[in-house]
């Protein structure tokens, strides 16, 4: 039978899962092509990603946000010290916070890019780098650290570099789809050219793809041609929010898995 903290565990990674499945439905579809138990702890960050997100995005109020999202910031950086979280996301992250070894700096350099939403400041070419860093490269790292827990490797500078340019990449092209939306939240992330910025950081990252393990290769390579097929999409005149239809998701994440396996 097993132990209750384990019953509440499988409880709290389902928890995560429907964060991640109400939220974005191309990466919970990508996520399916990991392999455990990678495909458990990137739905753990990410939901994690997604929480922190809505609390500056308006779930909280404008009032409220501040104090939330350092509360949030300090029970994510100290969740690995303890085993049991009566909240069940953040119990989902401190099982995969454990297991994959997360640095510290980068989850505060994450919630460092959160607090910077809520300051209407302009940003600046400087500022700008540092918030993608912050929001969007460090994620890369994170997953790369779930990708390769328990495997110390040589050419981890050259993954590094590859997981922040995707991290990069998949924020420009949200900065671009979600503009009129963050126009409404007062926000602007458009400095300078980010379309060929972001084809040249998933070109760059696409590179790499091959030197990730097995069980990681399938769900990164979907993910990739996922927003690769976002870029030419925004490229088209178009009004609204672009968007993959789901045939084409299928098609693509069929394709990426069979692509995935080939040496």
């Amino acid at each position: 039978m097993p132990e209750p903290i384990e019953d509440f565990g499988q409880a709290a990674h389902h928890a995560a899962r429907q964060v991640i499945a109400q939220y974005s439905s191309s990466f919970s579809l990508a996520s399916r092509l990991l392999t455990e138990p990678a495909r458990t702890d990137i739905r753990n960050l990410y939901a994690v990603v997604r929480i922190a997100d809505e609390i500056v995005d308006g779930a909280a109020s404008s009032t409220e946000a501040p104090t939330l999202i350092n509360d949030y910031e300090h029970q994510i950086r100290t969740a690995h010290l303890h085993l049991f979280h009566t909240d069940p996301v953040i119990h989902a992250f401190a099982i995969t916070a454990r297991r994959c070894g997360f640095q510290d700096e980068h989850l505060e350099a994450f919630f460092a890019s959160m607090r910077r939403d809520l300051d209407p400041t302009p940003h600046d070419r400087a500022s700008f780098d540092q918030y993608v860093y912050g929001s969007a490269e460090v994620i890369g790292l994170l997953c790369l650290d779930v990708f390769l827990a328990g495997q110390p490797r040589t050419d981890r500078p050259a993954l590094d570099s590859a997981a922040q340019r995707l991290g990069a990449a998949f924020q420009k092209i949200n900065f671009l789809r979600d503009r009129d939306e963050d126009a409404e939240r007062g926000r602007s992330y458009l400095v300078g050219d980010l379309l060929p910025e972001a084809r040249a950081d998933l070109a760059a990252a696409r590179q790499a793809i091959t030197l990730l393990p097995l069980s990681a290769r399938a769900g990164v390579l979907a993910a990739t041609d996922l927003f690769d097929e976002l870029i030419d999409l925004l490229e088209r005149p178009h009004t609204g929010r672009v968007s993959v239809p789901r045939r084409r998701k299928l098609a693509i994440t069929t394709r990426a898995a069979a692509r995935a396996l080939r040496p």
